[in-house]
């Protein structure tokens, strides 16, 4: 088996290196880097089995560029929604890759976490079975796979906890405590479940690993970049400057401008999502509490 792992950030490398535990893989960025298994975009796009990780708002310009279809299966590592055209990545990626050939990863697994071998537990999500079972072979005891159908679920949770990560963020740095915390995690599950099951999203799926797992992962610790967005908001900063401080992305970010227009569209309630949209556009986040607790 040939395997590459596509974008070479942590998340990227995270995974390279649990899948190398098992098997060769090779890992490929725009920019060279000094990682073992290191190969050219070209020879990596020649594997059997490819991995991405590149930044959700990229996937679209990235695969028009660069990619070429010969049979590759491909497990979709990325998480969001893209802003400019409201499309889900399973949308993207159809355009150019068979669905049965495609499989999305979902679940709570920080890469900082990971890349030490600590225990884990994710989802492949693929409408072929047996090609989600083929990317569970290739992870490493330390991580506990699961299989699922519900790819608009999966993807839909690991766009969504990103937003409410940034609202969790914000009430932490302004020290409301532990009870509204918990309150506005709880009743941001509600809201992101309330928006899944709008595109046919299942039920469980919010209440397992890739909902109220990751959810609860991402709101909660600041290893999250979009966590540390809030708390940095929470200050009155500029998005801006908080985004170059960061020197990441925080896909929640961009995200959360998606998810209101989808919510728009369809006349989803998404309260919290609004908020947070506002706050990242100068809304004093005091008075977000407010509107919120109305």
């Amino acid at each position: 088996m040939s395997i590459a792992v596509i974008g070479a950030g942590k998340w990227g490398r995270a995974l390279q290196f649990a899948i190398s535990k098992n098997s060769t893989c090779m890992i490929t960025s725009r920019t060279k880097r000094e990682i073992e298994n290191f190969v050219t975009l070209k020879e990596a796009l020649k594997c059997e089995y490819l991995v991405f990780t590149i930044p959700s708002q990229v996937v679209s310009e990235w695969l028009e560029n660069n990619f070429v279809y010969s049979g590759q299966k491909i497990l979709v590592a990325a998480k969001g929604i893209e802003r400019k055209s409201g499309k889900f990545l399973n949308e993207i990626f159809a355009k150019y890759i068979p669905v049965e050939n495609l499989a999305f990863l979902s679940g709570p697994s920080f890469a900082s976490e990971v890349i030490k071998s600590l225990p884990t537990a994710v989802v492949i999500n693929s409408q072929n079975e047996e090609l989600a079972k083929e990317f569970c072979s290739f992870f490493p005891s330390f991580i506990k796979t699961y299989v699922s159908d519900d790819v608009i679920g999966a993807e839909i949770c690991g766009a969504y906890k990103n937003i409410i990560a940034i609202a969790s963020g914000i009430c932490m740095g302004l020290e409301l405590g532990n009870n509204a915390r918990a309150s506005l995690i709880s009743r941001g599950l509600v809201e992101m479940s309330r928006f899944g099951k709008a595109f046919g999203a299942k039920d469980e799926t919010f209440m397992g690993l890739s909902g109220a797992g990751d959810l609860f992962l991402t709101a909660s610790s600041e290893l999250s970049r979009n966590f540390r967005v809030g708390l940095e908001l929470a200050k009155s900063k500029k998005i801006e400057d908080i985004l170059d401080d960061l020197g990441e992305v925080a896909e929640g970010v961009l995200t959360t401008e998606a998810v209101l227009k989808l919510s728009d569209n369809n006349h989803i309630y998404t309260p919290i999502a609004r908020e947070v949209e506002e706050i990242l556009m100068g809304k004093n986040p005091k008075e977000s509490l407010r509107d919120l607790l109305k």
